[in-house]
C-alpha cells in the first residue's frame, strides 16, 4: 500500500509470515540433524587410525582449510589445543605465500575442503608430501584428489545442504565441526585430560578461577611474615608491616606453625595498658589455634573459609603443619575467584 507523507511516496511491506519462518528454521535443523546422525556409522578404522596418528605425533597438529570450512578448521585448531593437543591453524592461501615454513616435518596435518579440490589447499599437499607429513583429510567426497593423497581420510559427506539453493554450506560444515569435536575428544579421553588441565589453559575463564589451587596465589618463602615465638610485640608488628598481610605466623625452630598474631590481636594488646610492646613476647598475645588451609584445596575454599570466621587471611601449612604459604583476600580478589 503505498502513502503520502509531505511529498515522499512511502511503501509499506508486507509482514513476515512467521509461521513459514518456523518452518524454515525447524527444516535447516532437522536437515543438519540427519547429517550430524549419518557420522556415526563412519566412524570406524580410519577414524582410530587418525587419533592413532596424533597420538604419536612429536610436533603439533596444524589445521588448514579455505573459505567456510578454513572458519570449521580454526575452531577445530582452537578445540583441540584447549584439551591437550597442540594444534594450530594456518591459512592455505599464505602457506603458499611462505607461511608455509611454520610446519615442520614433525608435524601431523589435517586438510579440510569439502569437495576435496579446493585449489589452495592441494596447491600446498607436493610440499606436505615431500617433507613427509602425516596427513589426515576430512573432506564430504571419498574420491576427490584430497582424500586419495592423504594418509587417512575422514568422511563428512552430507546428502544436501540445508540451503534450499545448495550453495551456502550449511549441512557440510556443520557435520565437518562435529567430527572435528568428536576427533578432538576422543583425544582429550585418550590422554586423560582432566578439568585441572583445562584450567591451566584457560587461566583467564570462569572454570580456571574456579579451579585455582592455593599454590597458585598464597604467597611463599621470604614474602611469608613469620617470627619465632620469642619475638616481641615490636618486632611481630615489624614483620606485618613489612609483608602486608596483616598478620604474621608464629613458628618454632623447625618452622612448624604455633600460632598467628593479627591486627585484631595487636588492638587487643594495645587496650592492656601494662603491655610493654617492646618487651613483652608474642607469644603471649598470639591466637594459638588459627584457620589454616593446605595448599592442594580449592582457592575458592580459601574464599569460603575466610568469610564463614569473618577472617581476611589464611596461613597455609603443609601435613606436618609447617607453614609454606599465607594469603589475604586481596589475593583472592586479584586472581578473581571472589
Amino acid at each position: 500500500m503505498n502513502a503520502h507523507t509531505a511529498g515522499i511516496s512511502v511503501v509499506t511491506l508486507p509482514g513476515p509470515d512467521r509461521a513459514a519462518l518456523l518452518a524454515s528454521a525447524r527444516k535447516v535443523i532437522g536437515i543438519e540433524a540427519r547429517a550430524i546422525d549419518a557420522l556415526v556409522s563412519r566412524i570406524n578404522g580410519d577414524f582410530s587410525k587418525a587419533c592413532e596418528l596424533i597420538l604419536a605425533c612429536s610436533g603439533r597438529v596444524v589445521v588448514s582449510g579455505m573459505g567456510k570450512s578454513g572458519h570449521i578448521a580454526r575452531k577445530i585448531a582452537a578445540t583441540l589445543a584447549s584439551t591437550g593437543t597442540p594444534a594450530f591453524f594456518v591459512h592455505p592461501g599464505e602457506a603458499s605465500h611462505g607461511d608455509i615454513g611454520m610446519i615442520t616435518s614433525l608435524d601431523v596435518v589435517l586438510l579440510l575442503s569439502n569437495s576435496g579440490e579446493t585449489e589452495e589447499v592441494l596447491t600446498i599437499l607436493p610440499f606436505l608430501k615431500r617433507q613427509g607429513n602425516a596427513l589426515i583429510a576430512m573432506t564430504g567426497n571419498p574420491k576427490s584428489s584430497l582424500a586419495r593423497d592423504a594418509d587417512v581420510h575422514l568422511d563428512a559427506s552430507v546428502s544436501g545442504e540445508a540451503c534450499p539453493l545448495g550453495l551456502a554450506p550449511t549441512a557440510s560444515t556443520t557435520a565437518a565441526l562435529v567430527l572435528g569435536d568428536a576427533l578432538a575428544i576422543a583425544l582429550l579421553e585418550a590422554r586423560g585430560f582432566t578439568a585441572d588441565d583445562f584450567a591451566r589453559s584457560h587461566p583467564a575463564g570462569a572454570l580456571g578461577r574456579r579451579l585455582l589451587k592455593i599454590a597458585d596465589v598464597m604467597h611463599t618463602g621470604s614474602a611469608i611474615p613469620m617470627v619465632s615465638g620469642d619475638a616481641t610485640l615490636t618486632e611481630a608488628l615489624m614483620e606485618m608491616s613489612r609483608k602486608g598481610l596483616g598478620m604474621t605466623a608464629i613458628v618454632d625452630a623447625a618452622g612448624v606453625l604455633q600460632g598467628v598474631f593479627t591486627d585484631g590481636d595487636l588492638r587487643r594488646s594495645l587496650d592492656d595498658h601494662g603491655v610493654d610492646l617492646r618487651a613483652s613476647s608474642v607469644s603471649h598475645a598470639m591466637s594459638r589455634n588459627p584457620k589454616v588451609i593446605g595448599p592442594e584445596r580449592l582457592a575458592a575454599e580459601a574464599a569460603q573459609l575466610m568469610e564463614a570466621h569473618k577472617i581476611h587471611a589464611l596461613l597455609v601449612v603443609d601435613a606436618e603443619r609447617h607453614v609454606v604459604g599465607a594469603l589475604n583476600i586481596h589475593d583472592l580478589l586479584r586472581a578473581r575467584v571472589v
